[in-house]
């Protein structure tokens, strides 16, 4: 588990009640299990990306603790471990690709781990496989598209073996096609590891176990999709929007009251509704 512990954090070595003025996380308590999908959404600005360097040590708090299965993120002797366990993905692939064919990248991490020849062989064909590239392997990281390149940065993280993945507003950059790849290939790791996907796309939160919102620093809802998407007022609050097929229902509940004893999540809930 990836555990927050009242986090507090501003950039800048000042302290003071000045610098706690200019927070960008205020007391975060969070708790991120092992083999959990889960998503965090917030308007931009609202602090998601600072949290997700604190996942794995890139930031540490200014007060309160971060904990990863137990080891705290200030603990240099623990830190490289950390980051093993706990692979994060930022938004733009292109900062994230480095080498010159998709299975070097793929392979410079299990490199830098100095594994035996054979083991990162092994580790960069289950990597590839995962994320549906293996056919790209010889490819030139460039001549792919941004859903391919995101996917490839992906492999890469996970042919470290992590324990969760991170990804900070990975399908920020891509185009509708790119998300869906992007959308189906974590469909699949979520059986195989913890998922934790920042975004301020609600869409993408549908399918997810657990959702969080964060606003102006704090965590300031979490619970099921369905749970939490009911909030209509404090969704609009919060600087988000309802997902599509939410927002229609509402408009049809407007005309047709008795419809709709739960609020429909995907177009499947939407037709099933409307038919019975």
């Amino acid at each position: 588990m990836i555990e927050f512990k009242r986090v507090d954090f501003w950039y800048g070595e000042e302290s003071g009640p000045e610098a706690r003025n200019e927070e960008i996380l205020r007391e975060v308590d969070l708790e991120i299990p092992q083999g959990k999908f889960m998503v965090l959404l917030g308007r931009n600005g609202s602090g998601k990306s600072t949290l997700a360097k604190h996942t794995n040590g890139l930031l540490l708090p200014k007060s309160g603790e971060v904990m990863v299965d137990g080891m705290n993120t200030r603990d240099e002797d623990s830190i490289w471990e950390i980051r093993r366990r706990v692979g994060l993905v930022f938004q733009n692939p292109d900062n994230q690709i480095i080498a010159t064919t998709v299975e070097e990248d793929v392979a410079f991490g299990p490199e830098n781990l100095g594994l035996p020849r054979e083991e990162i062989i092994t580790r960069v064909e289950e990597a590839l496989n995962l994320v549906g590239m293996a056919e790209y392997r010889n490819k030139e990281p460039h001549l792919l598209s941004g859903g391919q390149k995101q996917r490839v940065a992906i492999a890469g993280v996970l042919a470290m073996h992590p324990e969760y993945l991170i990804l900070d507003e990975a399908t920020s950059m891509l185009d509708p096609e790119g998300r869906e790849e992007l959308m189906k290939v974590i469909a699949n790791l979520r059986e195989k590891i913890a998922v934790f996907h920042i975004t301020h796309n609600v869409e993408e939160a549908t399918e997810a176990d657990e959702v969080l919102v964060m606003d102006k620093g704090r965590i300031v809802a979490r619970g099921k999709p369905r749970e939490v998407f009911s909030q209509v007022g404090k969704i609009e609050e919060w600087g988000l929007e309802l997902p599509q097929v939410t927002e229609t229902a509402l408009l049809i509940k407007k005309q047709f009251p008795s419809l709709f004893g739960a609020l429909p999540l995907s177009p499947q809930e939407l037709v099933g509704e409307l038919c019975s």
